[in-house]
């Protein structure tokens, strides 16, 4: 198709000349805008970039700076690092991307929600025909294992976050990090659209495999990268195929997009023409895959369905999940997902048999199809400050000072109690006088309009609605909490440390100001 691209560029650029006359005639427009669809839906596009130069937090815009902190033949892992003008303990979070045709800067949104409130990093997987053969094999156990070793070099009290493909893998990897007693096993982990059991709700994308079986895959998706690419002679499955799958899936939509493209760019209309090439620009940038990653991940998770059969090997282990006891449980689905059925990212809850249960959440997000798991609007406001409460919960220190409390209660528990003394005149009155520290602060109703609670980071919807509910609609209100009222409004509303922790004083006292 290059020559024919080439020659379809050539001819827009021809009759966008303005010193062409035809270029002003609705014929000319309607030649280049056919031109420019020809070649834009037959480019090769390069890898994007995640253009995310600053981040909010605590109210205050900061710089972000990409870093490669670790690196293997097939992946890069970057961390987002944020120029704070003092440190932070916000948890590490390690989203690991799909690798499935798309390059991780397809969570971009992701990433951009996560980072006020989480230190981030992404696995930043390689184009397979960039990697040349000497660099060797790369399989679905390479990947738990890229997994495992990402883990340990980020240390204790690590979040994994997975998107869509990678739930099966990063499950697989706390299940063998768990079964080896891993002091490094992740705090928690969350799986988002995943493939867990594809039994469950089967869609397209599972019914193809289960009709053709591996050996259809071997012989008709399988091809060998050509030279020049560094990975010359490697068996691929090239990203085209697979975007061809995905677009297949949807092709009325794509057609329809494409139509109206051709006629923004008739009528001139530019704004939706770039948002269109900004869509598409990112949709079809695709990577090859290595063919024995593909194959055995197809075979594993799509045909055997191994994992929830109990079946799934890592090397010579076992991947038994019921082994996992320490890494709490975030699963989320979409209600219109497409390519992974509701249910099917559910049914990690009923592997994890020895979990216990107050470390095991799920969440259904109304309306929302495969994409808007982990992108959109209602990820930002619904499904992120889900994942982040998540994740501070069930973080080490929060573990500690919940065992802390627990202990003394216990301790309290067990202590004889001494009769209590019968109160006299003088001691009563103080304790009558003692008020609730919070009436001080707590309105009936906002005075004029109510300031946007959520503006302040870690605040959802659910907690700003909250907040109402107990009186408080104001940042100045927040910025004013006294320390017995940040105790009290703590217990009520069982936040769990939440306003000491994320700075809601100092960050309400900052919003406060911009506020006329």
């Amino acid at each position: 198709m290059a020559p024919m691209r080439a020659a379809a560029d050539a001819t827009r650029l021809y009759f966008q000349n303005p010193f062409n006359p035809m270029a002003h005639t609705q014929m000319g427009r309607q030649i280049a805008a056919a031109c420019e669809v020809m070649e834009r839906t037959t480019r090769r596009y390069g890898k994007p970039e995640f253009d995310l130069p600053t981040t909010l937090v605590g109210g205050t815009r900061v710089a972000v700076t990409e870093r490669v902190v670790w690196n293997r033949p097939f992946c890069n892992l970057i961390h987002f690092e944020r120029a704070l003008e003092r440190p932070r303990r916000d948890p590490k979070v390690l989203i690991v991307a799909p690798m499935s045709g798309h390059y991780a800067t397809l969570l971009r949104g992701t990433v951009e929600a996560m980072m006020p409130r989480a230190d981030v990093y992404i696995t930043d997987w390689i184009d397979a025909r960039m990697v040349p053969m000497a660099a060797g094999k790369f399989d679905l156990d390479d990947y738990i294992d890229y997994v495992i070793s990402m883990i340990h070099f980020l240390g204790p009290d690590t979040h994994v976050v997975a998107v869509c493909q990678p739930s099966v893998p990063v499950l697989a990897a706390v299940a063998v990090m768990e079964t080896r007693n891993d002091p490094y096993a992740p705090s928690t982990m969350t799986l988002m659209g995943g493939p867990i059991d594809t039994r469950v709700a089967p869609t397209a994308v599972n019914d193809l495999a289960m009709s053709k079986g591996i050996d259809w895959f071997r012989r008709n998706v399988i091809m060998t990268v050509p030279f020049p690419h560094p990975g010359v002679m490697r068996e691929v499955y090239p990203g085209f195929l697979q975007l061809s799958g995905f677009m297949s899936m949807n092709l009325d939509r794509h057609l329809i997009a494409h139509r109206d493209f051709f006629q923004h760019l008739v009528k001139g209309d530019g704004d939706n023409a770039e948002k269109h090439r900004e869509f598409y620009d990112e949709y079809l940038a695709v990577m090859d895959l290595t063919a024995e990653f593909y194959l055995q991940t197809v075979e594993t998770v799509f045909i055997e369905h191994a994992l929830p059969r109990g079946t799934m090997m890592h090397g010579d282990t076992p991947v038994d999940c019921s082994a996992i006891r320490n890494t709490a449980l975030l699963t989320v689905e979409g209600e219109k997902d497409d390519i992974t059925g509701r249910g099917q990212t559910r049914a990690a809850h009923d592997l994890c048999t020895n979990l216990p249960q107050d470390m095991k959440v799920h969440y259904e997000q109304p309306n929302v199809g495969h994409y808007g798991v982990f992108n959109g609007s209602r990820f930002r406001a619904e499904i992120a400050p889900r994942m982040i409460d998540f994740i501070l919960t069930h973080s080490q220190d929060n573990r500690a000072r919940q065992a802390r409390a627990a202990a003394a209660v216990s301790a309290g528990t067990a202590a004889p109690k001494a009769a209590p003394a019968k109160p006299t005149a003088a001691a009563s009155a103080p304790a009558a006088a003692k008020a609730d520290p919070l009436e001080k602060i707590l309105l009936a109703k906002p005075q004029g309009v109510a300031d946007d609670l959520k503006a302040i980071a870690g605040v959802g919807p659910k907690l700003e609605k909250a907040l109402n509910e107990a009186g408080i609609f104001h940042y100045w209100q927040i910025a004013n909490l006294t320390a017995p009222q940040i105790e009290a409004l703590d217990t009520r509303l069982d936040f769990r440390g939440r306003i000491s922790r994320d700075n809601w004083l100092e960050q309400a006292r900052r919003l406060s100001e911009t506020v006329s």
